[in-house]
């Protein structure tokens, strides 16, 4: 065997090295940008899931005001003044209450921001980038 075709061997081999190992590293960058994906929706659901039971949480508490608001109506066309009067209070109280509950959840839902994992969308993104510009080089 010449000389030549020793270094052209050692060259075939240290190619199919290189492709072995950044095949290796591909998977590797692909697993890793996997598990960022799921532990950021993870993050997003559990966001969502408290807001939605807030605002749930709200609309409950809307519905005992209306009630409360009713029992009033039906207590002031019996009596005169005392009972209405204070089922009335309790029926502003809980108004009150199902509306900070509702914007508490309102508030849950827009810091979830997009379902969509933008993090790892970015991250996609730039270990593409990169890729890209080391093989035109």
């Amino acid at each position: 065997m010449s000389m030549v075709e020793r270094q052209s061997r050692a060259a075939d081999d240290s190619v199919g090295v290189l492709v072995s190992r950044a095949s290796q590293q591909i998977s590797e960058l692909v697993r890793e940008e996997m598990q960022l994906a799921r532990a950021e929706m993870a993050q997003k659901g559990t966001r969502y899931g408290k807001g939605g039971g807030l605002v749930g949480a709200g609309g409950i508490v809307a519905l005992l005001a209306l009630q409360a608001l009713v029992a009033t109506c039906i207590a002031a066309l019996a009596l005169v003044l005392p009972v209405w009067a204070s089922a009335l209070v309790i029926a502003a109280v809980l108004a009150v209450v199902a509306g900070g509950v509702a914007l508490a959840g309102k508030k849950q839902i827009t810091r979830a921001g997009t379902p969509a994992p933008e993090q790892t969308i970015d991250s996609v993104r730039a270990d593409l980038a990169e890729i890209k510009e080391k093989a035109h080089r």
